[in-house]
């Protein structure tokens, strides 16, 4: 009871206004500490990974999401077909979005 009648007291003196203000800059510091800790850097590296995505070509060699290795052989919107071993008979299509590693092949010159 004593502890409800100092806060009232305070917030007549003025002094709550203050108290206010100072949670609010914390809650405001604290959205932005978390905007540059965990945000920021995962829009980055969906930005990085949709560029990547985005370069495939006929030729490519790719790592897939799966941990498999192979050579795209055609590229469409949101698709590609690529072919894993050296058979030549085993042709896949998938998502672009289960790429994760793209390497060009070497240009002879």
């Amino acid at each position: 009871m004593n502890l409800l009648l100092t806060e009232a007291d305070a917030i007549a003196a003025g002094q709550g206004a203050g108290s206010i203000f100072s949670f609010v800059i914390v809650v405001v510091g604290w959205f932005a500490l978390m905007y540059f800790l965990m945000i920021r850097p995962q829009r980055k590296e969906q930005k990085k990974k949709a560029a990547l995505v985005n370069s495939v070509e006929v030729g490519d060699s790719i790592l897939t999401t799966s941990g498999f290795y192979g050579v795209v052989i055609d590229v469409t919107d949101e698709d590609v077909i690529v072919e894993f071993g050296n058979s030549r008979h085993c042709r896949i299509p998938m998502k672009k979005a289960a790429i994760e590693q793209v390497e060009k092949p070497e240009t002879a010159e």
